[in-house]
């Protein structure tokens, strides 16, 4: 289940601890017996998975070991280093106050109680709890299942020899890390030429899988060799929206083909990625039950100069710098071709800049999405 969104709240289903337990090798002892020079009389001994079932009576005491219950009658532990053994019987060194090195019962947690919320993304310590309450297994949310489908004649998969007029596809894999990092299974279903008849072979696959998420990289605009959009209206699609005023990444699509949401992401690298940060990450968080758990956009003082913007929402890859007073600051790269994922690749974030916005001077204030 680590790694896994919980589905269901879980409660306790025992008490931890389910007895008063000792936290150090000692002896079990009643507090009012204990004083410097006392003699004890030893009767019996406790063990983890051994417990003495007699009773600690006045002027007794019990070898006790981390993790046993208390006995009946003890109210405290003395530690082995504060008692000096004289045959039967043991001679303390101080007096210890009631509870001393007891864990009481229930003192982590109690039955019945709320341990674990629903939506909770289950790490290494959500486990063991999980496990300590007595849950021999945990109810979780499905993975969604993303299928990807890149298009295009110039594509060709890395380790390929690309002819004269191809390229190597990327996209794709990114995708899938995105999908991966929010606990979806992707679902690589190759590459399509430009051809209708191949493009909705795969988009059948894709909903023979009952995929939840249909990705398309490439083709979802409406020149001559962009076939995605129609193919896809051809099998039913219900288009939601269609082309968006940002920048990388003006021909994206969203609809749904029965209970199936389609993503058109564009062909060009980074503007593929970055739309798949801001659209296909949200969706999948709230479909692996993790809404809350996208990125969050912050503020930072520029490093340099930017210009003005368009009517599109502009998302500017940057660096991130030391400001040399303890804070830090933003730097765009000079290029931006929607191309170049060797930039994006060396960016901390994007700076985001409104529709219309105003040049900026380096030290301004701008909003930041960080990639991390």
């Amino acid at each position: 289940a680590a790694g896994r969104v919980l589905a269901q709240p879980i409660y306790a289903k025992r008490t931890q601890p389910p007895f008063n337990a000792s936290s150090m090798d000692g002896y079990a002892v009643r507090a009012a017996d204990t004083a410097a020079g006392v003699r004890l009389k030893l009767i019996g001994e406790a063990a983890a998975g051994r417990a003495f079932t007699g009773t600690v009576g006045p002027n007794e005491t019990a070898r006790i070991f981390t993790g046993a219950p208390v006995p009946d009658g003890a109210d405290a532990v003395i530690m082995q280093e504060d008692v000096t053994r004289e045959g039967d019987y043991a001679v303390l060194s101080a007096a210890v106050p009631a509870g001393t090195f007891v864990r009481r019962a229930g003192l982590d947690f109690e039955a019945g109680r709320p341990l674990l919320a629903a939506g909770t993304v289950l790490d290494f310590r959500s486990v063991s709890l999980a496990a300590a309450a007595n849950h021999p297994t945990l109810p979780v949310v499905r993975r969604p299942r993303v299928a990807i489908i890149a298009t295009g004649d110039e594509l060709v998969l890395p380790g390929e020899v690309p002819g004269p007029d191809q390229i190597v596809a990327s996209n794709g894999y990114g995708v899938a890390a995105l999908v991966k990092r929010l606990g979806g299974e992707p679902m690589d279903l190759g590459i399509a030429p430009d051809d209708n008849g191949e493009i909705a072979r795969r988009v059948t696959r894709a909903l023979d899988a009952k995929a939840d998420i249909l990705v398309t990289l490439g083709g979802a605009s409406v020149g001559d060799h962009d076939l995605v959009q129609a193919t896809l209206g051809a099998q039913g699609l219900e288009l939601g929206f269609w082309r968006i005023a940002m920048r990388p990444g003006k021909p994206l699509m969203f609809g749904r083909l029965g209970a199936t949401r389609v993503l058109g992401l564009p062909g060009n690298p980074v503007s593929s990625l970055v739309c798949a940060l801001l659209f296909l990450e949200p969706l999948l968080a709230v479909l692996a039950g993790r809404p809350g758990t996208g990125r969050a956009l912050t503020e930072v003082a520029l490093a340099a100069p930017i210009g003005a913007n368009d009517q599109r929402e502009d998302y500017v890859r940057a660096t991130l710098e030391s400001d040399g007073a303890g804070g830090v600051r933003a730097r765009p790269f000079a290029l931006q071709d929607s191309s170049m994922l060797s930039i994006l690749a060396s960016a901390h974030g994007l700076i985001v800049r409104p529709p219309h916005a105003k040049a900026a001077e380096a030290g301004e204030i701008v909003p930041f999405l960080p990639f991390d």
